[in-house]
């Protein structure tokens, strides 16, 4: 099954915009966080490793962990982005910044920056410096991890901020002109399909053009796999973790692009669930449900549709009325 047949992917939208296939060179700059270098705290979100990214890129110039990454998608792409993935990729000086990422848009058949960060560690500043990248044609996106809408699930995870300092980042990156994808974590402590929902509902109501969905997965040295090993927590099957990010495709209007819609871990890493060990089962998962149910939007046209007839169906005068 093709998840392009049911969702609005990134790597379709890619392809249609620069007419070749684009893909992702992940970057790890070397940065850290706030909820981990004493500014927020120090024991990171719950469910982070501090070991999680690879560190040994931590020593390899921008310039090689690009080479490197061509390399390894050998000649199926032409194009590429830049994604600086590891932690707060925003958490610096804004002149920092601009020589990391002038680093990896100097590099041949680079196009664009994909920036992973925190929503409370984007000012004014580094927006305007993503600004102008965005004037001078590159294709530049904001990736902000929220994780969940709910201010107690946040709390919970030791996220650092509430869902008020992504409201704010979301408002003024919009007004930048500068692409936001929003990450969303399924099967987070205490939240199930409505908790899920009710963050999907509240990210569509601000500024939103992109969206990645993650499976909550249990990664050694966290603070969760010590509740998960003392079996105080619990982990989604492939199959339930199918069934809520299929509702909450069906519920994403078409115009949103997917950037994902799971994810894996490593096996030195990965604790639980297993199937995040592999990619394409839980794809295939997800593609399944879609199939059965109903692809991105299928939702909303039926609810459309349901008060299109409700309408209808009601006497003339009171509509007037």
């Amino acid at each position: 099954m093709q998840l392009d047949n049911y969702v609005n992917t990134f790597g379709r939208y890619l392809k249609q915009t620069y007419q070749q296939r684009v893909k992702k060179l992940t970057i790890d700059a070397a940065f850290t966080c706030p909820n981990r270098d004493g500014t927020l705290g120090r024991g990171g979100c719950t469910f982070c490793n501090v070991k999680s990214f690879n560190q040994a890129s931590n020593e390899q110039s921008i310039a090689k962990q690009i080479n490197q990454g061509k390399a390894e998608h050998g000649k199926k792409s032409e194009k590429y982005l830049a994604y600086f993935q590891a932690y707060t990729s925003t958490y610096q000086e804004v002149e920092y910044l601009r020589e990391k990422y002038q680093q990896a848009l100097s590099q041949a058949d680079i196009i664009g920056l994909c920036v992973g960060t925190r929503p409370d560690c984007v000012p004014d500043e580094v927006l305007e410096l993503l600004q102008e990248y965005v004037k001078q044609g590159y294709e530049v996106w904001l990736e902000l991890g929220l994780q969940s809408s709910s201010n107690k699930t946040l709390k919970r995870i030791n996220r650092g901020h509430e869902f008020s300092a992504y409201q704010d980042a979301v408002e003024r990156a919009a007004r930048y002109g500068i692409k936001i994808c929003t990450h969303l974590i399924i099967g987070l402590p205490g939240e199930q399909l409505a908790e899920s929902m009710t963050t999907l509902e509240q990210v569509l109501n601000h500024p939103l053009d992109g969206l990645k969905l993650h499976p909550l997965h249990i990664v050694k040295g966290s603070i969760m796999a010590k509740a998960w090993q003392a079996q105080r927590m619990k982990v989604l099957s492939m199959t339930e973790y199918a069934d809520i990010a299929g509702e909450l495709i069906r519920h994403t209007p078409p115009s949103i692009i997917f950037h994902r819609v799971s994810a894996t871990a490593h096996k030195h890493e990965l604790l639980a669930p297993d199937w995040c060990l592999l990619r394409w089962p839980s794809i295939n998962e997800v593609c399944k449900n879609l199939d059965r149910l109903g692809g991105q939007g299928a939702a909303l046209s039926k609810e459309n549709t349901v008060t299109q007839e409700l309408t209808l169906s009601i006497p003339i005068k009171e509509i007037r009325a």
